[in-house]
């Protein structure tokens, strides 16, 4: 039986890793195929495995989306297609809630219009704000302090009432933090997060900052789980073969390792794991910021049998070489 899956934002950092993953997995019975819509806005067309088609276009467009269901032979949903930065989310409130919310009501009722039952949704740790615990599970309350995290926290409020009313099963994955790559060519391109963020202070010769070190930690740092995003794909095909079983799940999981990691011990490592960098350097601490966000990865592991694999080290590792590769390439154009 063959499964063919329309992956949005599938030609991104996050999107073009879970494409691959959905490929490689299968045992001769089951199968996936996939479809990718994406708006190429942050995407690369060039991150996809020959042979996976390619629609262009927005989750806001349903008439492109309407398109897409009627010209492949869609079995389920995986959204990734997001506005994700927490900043700008900040200075442009409105433009997030149309971007993630609206686009997802327009592509829940585009799925559901074609008789696809299947929809797993990229969540956001950031639903959770900053939680004054020590782990994080799926039942600690939802306090989001970004717009980015609203959106998010709405979305799965969305797909719940949708499928309550019309029968879909769904899986809701929260991401902790992502880092490093599968492959050189397709990490991530973007310095908006803490590794990137290292590299380009490494690039520039200049320290890499730490905002804030008075945090109520060992450190003085604040403490995050960090987790491959080699196993966030995988996380995904975990659920996809969950819902190709279960036409009632209705799942909201925590994808971490359960391991928190300060922001002073990331760049002690990546300066070990590279070779170079200057000590840190501690400047203000940043609106919003919490002194700690650690996932609870038991119920995911209960719920589909899937645990982390990647360690600290490989995200740094992986994360450098594509950061070098983006580096080096960069060079020899200019």
């Amino acid at each position: 039986m063959t499964t063919t899956w329309l992956v949005t934002g599938g030609a991104g950092f996050i999107g073009s890793h879970v494409v691959r993953a959905l490929l490689a997995d299968g045992d001769g019975v089951e199968q996936n195929r996939v479809v990718v819509f994406d708006d190429l806005s942050t995407g690369f067309g060039d991150r996809l495995p020959e042979g996976v088609p390619l629609e262009i276009g927005t989750v806001r467009d349903r008439a492109a989306l309407d398109r897409v269901f009627s010209a492949h032979p869609i079995g389920g949903v995986i959204h990734i297609a997001a506005k994700k930065q927490v900043g700008e989310s900040v200075e442009r409130p409105a433009w997030y809630y149309e971007q993630n919310v609206e686009g997802l009501r327009v592509l829940l009722e585009a799925t559901l219009a074609a008789g696809v039952r299947r929809f797993v949704f990229s969540s956001s740790a950031a639903v959770y704000g900053s939680p004054d615990v020590e782990i994080v599970t799926e039942d600690t309350p939802c306090l989001p302090q970004s717009p980015y995290g609203e959106t998010k926290l709405v979305g799965e409020w969305l797909i719940r009432a949708m499928a309550r009313e019309y029968g879909l099963s769904y899986a809701s994955l929260r991401y902790f933090n992502v880092a490093g790559a599968g492959t050189p060519e397709l990490a991530d391109v973007g310095a908006f997060n803490l590794i990137p963020m290292v590299f380009e202070r490494i690039d520039a010769g200049e320290a890499p900052r730490i905002f804030g070190d008075d945090y109520p930690t060992l450190d003085g740092t604040c403490i995050r789980d960090y987790i491959h995003v080699n196993d966030i794909a995988s996380a995904h095909v975990a659920a996809a073969r969950r819902l190709r079983e279960d036409d009632h799940a209705a799942l909201t999981l925590n994808i971490g390792r359960g391991e928190g990691v300060s922001v002073l011990e990331i760049i002690d490592r990546v300066r070990v794991v590279t070779g170079v960098g200057l000590p840190p350097a501690v400047v203000a601490r940043r609106p919003g910021d919490g002194a700690r966000c650690v996932a609870s990865a038991d119920r995911i592991k209960a719920e589909l049998g899937w645990t982390a694999e990647y360690g600290l080290d490989d995200m740094i590792a992986s994360a450098w070489a594509g950061w070098r590769l983006r580096h080096d390439s960069a060079t020899l154009r200019g």
